[in-house]
């Protein structure tokens, strides 16, 4: 057993001293003065105006979603796409219906208006 997963074992320590050291090394090589204007937000060279913890827009979030919804068809479109030929028309089959789903989906929210900023 001890053979099986020695590897396994070592690999796990490395990883483990590895984070160590980073820190251990960030601790003694890093900076000691602390200073007011350190521990303030940087922004690209502009000051803070305002707290971060402000209300946002909801199409903020609906973008974001809409982006995850089409990366995750992305994910299952390009493997399908690599082996389409050797899946056979059932899975044509299956993946043009997928694929409707989506595109009845933003349709559907297209119509309502959700990708409209006005």
């Amino acid at each position: 057993m001890l053979r099986d997963y020695g590897p396994l074992f070592v690999y796990g320590l490395l990883v483990l001293a590895t984070g160590a050291g980073a820190l251990i090394l960030s601790a003694l090589l890093g900076p000691k003065r602390r200073r007011a204007a350190k521990a303030e937000p940087y922004e690209c060279g502009v000051p803070l105006l305002d707290s971060s913890q402000g209300r946002q827009n909801i199409r903020f979030y609906l973008v974001a979603l809409f982006f995850i919804l089409f990366d995750i068809e992305i994910v299952f479109l390009i493997p399908y796409a690599v082996a389409h030929r050797s899946l056979g028309s059932g899975s044509f089959a299956a993946m043009a219906i997928f694929v409707a789903v989506l595109g009845a989906g933003l349709g559907y929210v297209w119509k309502r208006g959700a990708l409209e900023w006005d």
